[in-house]
C-alpha cells in the first residue's frame, strides 16, 4: 500500500490558483505515491490519459495536492 495519495487537479485558467480544488477543479485525478516527494513527480502520465490533456498550458493548469493515504480531505487538519 502507498502512504500518499497525489491527487491531482486540472483547473481552468478562469480559475485562480488559490481556488483551485477539488470542488473547482474540471478534473480530478489521483495515485498512489511512496511519498511526498513523489506527489509532485510522474504525474504527467496520468494527466496525459485526462481528456483534458490537449488544454494543459492553453486554458487549463495542473495543481497537486500530497495527503497520507486513508485521510480525510473534509475534516479540519487533514493533510494537503
Amino acid at each position: 500500500m502507498n502512504p500518499f495519495v497525489a491527487v491531482i487537479l486540472i483547473c481552468l485558467n478562469t480559475v485562480v490558483p488559490e481556488a483551485c480544488d477539488e470542488t473547482t477543479a474540471a478534473d480530478v485525478l489521483s495515485t498512489g505515491v511512496e511519498n511526498e516527494l513523489s506527489c509532485v513527480m510522474g504525474w504527467q502520465d496520468v494527466v496525459a490519459r485526462s481528456a483534458l490533456a490537449a488544454e494543459i498550458g492553453r486554458t487549463a493548469y495542473v495543481k497537486t495536492l500530497c495527503r497520507r493515504a486513508g485521510a480525510d480531505p473534509s475534516k479540519p487538519g487533514a493533510p494537503r
